[in-house]
């Protein structure tokens, strides 16, 4: 009960109208903010967030699911490994249905590959140790925000001499990935509302350079209905008064430099490396990789004879993900949302993770294709005020 008095407590109707009404009043130009992480754009579908907010005020949906944004050889070659007879491919739940050039790991789970869903990478390589006879391969999938986990576990296998256990990474970095977007000539971004989870982990330090090389305002934000709407009144405040600073709205969680023992494990174990993510291409130093002191957990090291025969890995050339992932399309205005593309047919990465935009609007905006917007309008406003759910 103290758990969902604390949730609760973040999802307070009169609160977030007061909020909503505060940004209101403090627009007074157009404006075009993106939200970097799916958490928070899963948020801002499921509870309408963005229906109170002004018209001249534009969320666009960022690259801000590691999930999603897997490049499609790296799926292929997860395939490969897990095909192998011998290995115990591990991997979180929401990478089976992602798709690569031929299949996914669903397909190989069902054709009897020994695929184990994880929660956490120690149980891995626990099951390493207990497996010595076979290779235990983990996809190592995420943020800054999970590379701690995977780096202790890389560094408890050197220690206690397990070597039948290997990564497959596939990590990505945040804000290498913002630099890329705002580089563009496509930009039309105008502030960010950071990831409060990579914040927690790295701090904000080195979002102050981004924000001033660009003059962006930042503002480090959670993922409840009060942190988004808080973020965003912070954000709209720096905008109108020309103000460009990094600003902590998720105070609960970060601090300016972030968890140090945790930033040190990962930069004992990892480096930064160039990375090509889905639909959107290869971004320097967007990545991590395994230092050469821990390359024999590497998994693409430890079966470079095998993943060297793939061929590069091809997108679906109807998939629209780098469009989506970069802000510059939302999913329901892809022509294959929600008809040839459904979490149960996926043409992309971001129809199936639990942190995608187009899983957010297929689960809760899909009925936007089959009624009319003034019934969709009184949906949202119902669900807002309590009386029903999508």
């Amino acid at each position: 009960f103290t758990v969902m008095k604390y949730v609760d407590e973040f999802r307070d109707r009169a609160v977030a109208a007061a909020l909503a009404e505060r940004i209101k009043k403090t627009v007074r130009r157009p404006w075009t903010i993106m939200e970097v992480c799916g958490g928070q754009t899963h948020a801002i579908v499921r509870f309408g967030l963005d229906s109170l907010l002004p018209k001249n005020l534009e969320l666009v949906h960022g690259p801000g699911c590691p999930v999603c944004v897997t490049s499609v050889s790296l799926i292929d070659q997860a395939v490969c490994l897990a095909s192998m007879p011998g290995v115990i491919f591990c991997s979180f739940g929401d990478m089976l249905r992602v798709p690569g050039s031929h299949g996914d790991l669903f397909g190989v789970k069902a054709a009897g590959g020994d695929i184990r869903i994880i929660y956490s990478p120690l149980d891995a390589l626990e099951l390493a140790r207990k497996n010595p006879d076979r290779e235990v391969v983990c996809f190592a999938v995420g943020f800054e925000t999970t590379a701690p986990a995977w780096a202790m576990a890389v560094a408890q296998a050197k220690q206690s001499g397990v070597t039948n256990f290997s990564l497959l990474i596939a990590h990505v970095l945040v804000p290498p990935a913002m630099e890329a977007i705002l580089s563009s000539p496509q930009n039309r971004i105008q502030g960010f509302l950071a990831a409060g989870h990579v914040c927690t982990v790295m701090g904000y330090e080195e979002y102050e350079a981004l924000a001033q090389r660009y003059r962006v305002p930042i503002v480090v934000t959670g993922f409840e209905p009060l942190d988004v709407l808080e973020g965003v009144a912070m954000l709209i405040s720096q905008l109108e008064e020309g103000r460009v600073e990094v600003e902590n709205q998720y105070v609960r969680s970060v601090i300016r430099e972030g968890n140090r023992p945790a930033r040190n494990i990962v930069e004992e174990v990892f480096e930064p490396v160039s990375r090509a993510w889905r639909g959107i291409g290869e971004i320097p130093a967007s990545g991590l990789r395994l230092k050469s002191a821990y390359s024999a957990y590497d998994a693409e090291v430890k079966f470079q004879r095998d993943l060297s025969q793939l061929s590069v890995g091809i997108e679906d050339p109807e998939c629209q993900s780098g469009l989506v992932l970069q802000g510059l399309l939302k999913p329901m205005d892809c022509s294959a949302f929600g008809t040839r593309c459904t979490p149960e047919q996926p043409l992309g990465a971001p129809m199936v993770s639990s942190e995608g935009a187009c899983a957010a609007y297929y689960r809760y905006r899909s009925h936007v294709k089959r009624i009319g917007p003034q019934v969709q309008l009184l949906c949202f406003m119902f669900e807002v005020l309590g009386f029903c759910t999508t």
